[in-house]
């Protein structure tokens, strides 16, 4: 930790010794969570030092932190935060009265570990290229220039744009320049920049019901108001939007979130249709994209814009690497002009040096192999989960929304899904109930429970589902 992380207001003249009140101080800090598991302290003379007292006052304060469990203190590694939980003895003052105040704030419980967790989101970390993405990070972090090093252009790399650019056009027939590309830090940071940079705000916006709560999120805290528009059997109900009577509406057509449908051609161009007679904006989140497993790929929603009517947002969090924190925009041309005006002010908000080593990535192909490698991957997961399901579940139980993407939904018939959450821990199992994505919650079927795969192996996803079956209908082997 930063030496300025410990800078307590300490009352010399009072009357408890001020070795007390940095102890006092310290272990407020840890119990409000502020200090966590690891956290290394000061060294005693350096932040004696810092504090300008003596140090037998420091040496004394970590001692009684020491004595109490608090910290920890290992021979030439310094002393470090313990665990909160660790915490068993009462804590009394020196003079015997006790006027210890407990924190107003606690760490929140993390959820307990489970062997099996169908987590949506989760990737398979460990096939991740880790040495090529280390080489790129090295290199980038070699280069001194100030595109690396300062603050980069307000769109982002000019560099990363050109490869984003080549890749959205092989992968998603998307034709763009990267002029038109804007890179974002996740997707809910892409809503809010075109929040601001469209003058979203207290407009009504069309969005699919149900829908990715994290992005009503976003807009919610920005000042719109969600018109929701139904889903039919084959994704949004186009005519909702002439009724709705809304100018901007949020899509996810490759793979709808959370049902699953992948929105049919016919329909894609009744959207745009939409746009075109009624001046209308898509908002098109391609989200998981990549990740189809029956059929032919469905050409992106931008591909068959000619009237300039869709925003496109891509995200590297699924097909890359979450951490990299990097989504982007294709923007229409006909919004450049005073689009680029209001992000003039704005500083970039993804790392220079992560947007480079990206770019590394791309150029030597590591990008392409990583995606060709995870589709095959994925795909396997897929069929291990779904084969599950229909050996130890049958007909008790429907998929919906299995053709692409890293999750699916089980409807199962007959249940409530607060009751299938709690059978499914004591088989050491964690699924979860999409019932947020819903702007009413009666609305969710009461057996809807989310299925996310893309973390798991397939003899795990194998057993976790016979552990499922067995705890929800007692079907064994």
């Amino acid at each position: 930790m930063s030496m300025i992380a410990i800078s307590p207001i300490l009352d010399k003249q009072g009357n408890q010794p001020i070795y007390f009140q940095l102890y006092k101080y310290i272990r407020s800090q840890i119990e409000a969570g502020l200090l966590v598991e690891g956290v290394q302290l000061p060294a005693i003379r350096q932040l004696a030092l810092h504090l300008g007292v003596s140090k037998n006052t420091i040496e004394s304060a970590y001692q009684q932190l020491l004595s109490e469990g608090y910290i920890d203190s290992k021979q030439r590694g310094g002393y470090r935060v313990l665990p909160l939980e660790e915490l068993v003895w009462p804590i009394t003052e020196p003079d015997g009265t006790d006027n210890y105040m407990p924190a107003t704030v606690t760490p929140k419980a993390p959820l307990s570990n489970v062997r099996y967790d169908f987590q949506y989101g989760d990737m398979d970390i460990e096939r991740f290229p880790h040495e090529a993405w280390k080489s790129c990070l090295v290199d980038a972090v070699s280069r001194r220039s100030s595109d690396v090093l300062g603050y980069g252009h307000f769109q982002g790399d000019v560099e990363l744009r050109e490869e984003i650019a080549r890749y959205v056009f092989e992968s998603r027939g998307v034709h763009c320049k990267p002029e038109q590309i804007v890179v974002c830090a996740g997707t809910q940071h892409s809503v809010s920049m075109l929040c601001q940079i469209l003058s979203l705000r207290e407009r009504r916006i069309g969005m699919e019901e149900p829908g990715y709560s994290g992005v009503k999120t976003v807009l919610r805290n920005h000042g719109c108001s969600i018109s929701p528009i139904k889903l039919e059997y084959d994704g949004i109900h186009v005519e909702g939007l002439y009724t709705e009577e809304v100018q901007v509406a949020y899509v996810t057509p490759s793979h709808q979130f959370p049902v699953g449908m992948v929105l049919p051609i016919h329909k894609r161009t009744r959207l745009l249709q939409w746009a075109i007679d009624c001046d209308g904006l898509l908002l098109e989140d391609d989200y998981d994209s990549e990740f189809r497993y029956y059929g032919h790929p469905v050409p992106a929603l931008k591909a068959l814009d000619t009237a300039e009517k869709v925003i496109y947002m891509g995200t590297l969090s699924k097909s890359f690497l979450p951490a990299a924190r990097l989504s982007y925009l294709v923007l229409p041309p006909r919004l450049m002009a005073s689009v680029q005006s209001k992000l003039a002010s704005y500083s970039q908000p993804v790392s220079p040096i992560i947007q480079k080593a990206v770019t590394l990535f791309m150029k030597r192909g590591h990008f392409a192999r990583h995606i060709r490698k995870m589709k095959r991957i994925y795909h396997g997961k897929h069929k291990a989960v779904t084969a599950a399901i229909q050996h130890w579940m049958g007909e008790l139980v429907e998929v919906i929304g299995d053709r692409s993407g890293l999750h699916l939904l089980l409807d199962v018939k007959g249940r409530d899904s607060t009751e299938l959450l709690q059978l499914a821990e004591r088989v050491d199992c964690r699924v979860y109930s999409p019932v947020h994505h819903w702007n009413n919650a009666d609305d969710c079927p009461p057996g809807y429970i989310m299925i996310g795969f893309g973390g798991m192996e397939e003899a795990q996803l194998e057993d976790g589902i016979r552990r499922l079956s067995e705890a929800w209908f007692g079907c064994k082997s």
